[in-house]
């Protein structure tokens, strides 16, 4: 079974804490920080977008974008471990896109983990570049962050990249 797409709402914060804390155990986001992220959401002057993906009514990942003057940032990006390789990610991603398109961004810029590969190669198939370091970005741990950015997310070939 395929996962759907929604909008995140207050009520999916709850499952997915459970989520932000098995997978970012170190530096896991706050039910305060998705609270505020989730007030910039739903009004007319929206800065935010957040999205879940459901499977079988549970919270298999999720996703946030930011978006003011012209520049979108990928807040985060989760993905269930049982969902790996199942396409999930690069439908999260091609969602904030299609939104950032939306919200008139001429590009859109984002962090991942030096040691994140499998992150990395993700963003690359979708056209981001590498543009800088932010170092000890990631706390605890020290670790440095790759700056990545997407210009013109309109132009991505979104159907080839989205796969499951």
């Amino acid at each position: 079974m395929t996962a759907a797409l929604r909008e995140m709402r207050w009520w999916d914060i709850e499952p997915v804490m459970a989520l932000e804390e098995a997978l970012f155990p170190d530096d896991a986001w706050s039910r305060g920080m998705f609270w505020s992220e989730l007030a910039g959401t739903r009004h007319q002057e929206a800065t935010r977008y957040y999205v879940v993906a459901e499977n079988g009514g549970r919270i298999v990942g999720y996703a946030g974008l930011a978006a003011v003057a012209g520049t979108g940032d990928v807040q985060t990006i989760a993905v269930a471990t049982d969902q790996w390789g199942t396409g999930l990610g690069s439908r999260l991603l091609g969602e904030l896109l299609r939104r950032a398109t939306a919200m008139e961004c001429r590009e859109v810029l984002l962090e991942v983990r030096v040691d994140n590969a499998r992150a990395q190669r993700l963003y690359e198939r979708f056209g981001f570049e590498p543009i800088g370091f932010r170092r000890g970005y990631y706390q605890p741990g020290n670790v440095d962050a790759l700056v990545m950015r997407l210009t013109d997310p309109s132009t991505v070939p979104l159907q080839g990249l989205i796969h499951g």
